[in-house]
């Protein structure tokens, strides 16, 4: 999957908690989303600085940071769900993200995984049509 159609993808589904994404799907957004943070705290930085709590802006909670973070949320969850399924686990596994640190070291080894091959529990292959079906 390539980085416009995941990012594409990320928004148009927003609300869709079923189904599948594969990995590359998943990380291109990952990198998306990333950079737009990094993007938005500067914009913060600049115009915010003087007028709203310095911590709050040094750590990325600036007032656009929040917006973005707010708005990006249930997408966020929506594609959770959809790449666990992906590596054949139920959706509950997110809430080991609850658990300081290794709860986020499980969810990342899982996010790395390769998708499993086929149809599975939560629907078939979303890259049945690449040639040798693996990401």
């Amino acid at each position: 999957m390539k980085f416009t159609e995941s990012v594409r993808q990320f928004f148009s589904r927003y609300t869709d908690f079923q189904g599948r994404t594969p990995r590359s799907g998943y990380w291109w957004v990952a990198l998306f989303l990333v950079t737009v943070s990094v993007v938005i705290w500067g914009v913060d930085m600049v115009l915010f600085e003087g007028s709203y709590p310095q911590n709050l802006l040094d750590q990325g909670f600036g007032p656009v940071s929040i917006a973005f973070i707010l708005i990006t949320l249930i997408p966020n969850l929506a594609l959770g769900f959809r790449r666990l399924h992906d590596t054949n686990r139920s959706a509950w596994w997110l809430l080991i993200g609850l658990v300081p640190l290794a709860g986020a070291v499980v969810l990342l080894v899982f996010y790395l995984m390769p998708s499993t091959p086929g149809d599975n529990n939560y629907g078939p292959n979303p890259l049945a049509s690449a040639s040798d079906g693996s990401v």
